[in-house]
């Protein structure tokens, strides 16, 4: 069975969405990672642990607009492997898997499929923060 994990967002100010966010739903950060081009920010409250992960992609000047704003929709899996090719068995067309290495370890191991409107869904293995 497949668990929401979290749903991205693309923000122009990292700190103004955080206090947005904050101000607005009680979450607050519960990790941070910068990287070369992009920077990810993990948002959550006490309620539940879904999460908001806004991403900023460094040296974007332009507002996004709705359709280049959303990102995706995130859920893990205990088994990555099979949840593809139960996926590609239905005709679902999911994406090769990809692994993020983050300091020399593994981060996370996904791939994404798009549902019928287009709308990204990131389907990551159970692991680590991702869980």
């Amino acid at each position: 069975m497949a668990k929401a994990i979290h749903t991205m967002v693309r923000v122009l100010d990292l700190d103004r969405s955080i206090d947005f966010y904050g101000r607005a739903f009680g979450l607050e950060v519960a990790d941070r990672f910068d990287f070369e081009g992009f920077a990810l920010v993990y948002l959550r409250n006490a309620e539940n642990d879904f999460e908001i992960e806004l991403t900023l992609n460094k040296g974007r000047e332009a507002p996004y607009g709705h359709a280049d704003g959303y990102g995706h929709l995130a859920v893990c899996v205990d088994d990555l492997d099979a949840e593809h090719g139960r996926l590609g068995d239905l005709g679902f067309e999911p994406l090769d898997i990809k692994e993020f290495h983050r300091d020399g370890a593994l981060m996370a191991r996904f791939f994404f499929l798009q549902d019928p409107d287009g709308y990204k869904i990131e389907v990551l293995q159970r692991h680590g923060r991702y869980r």
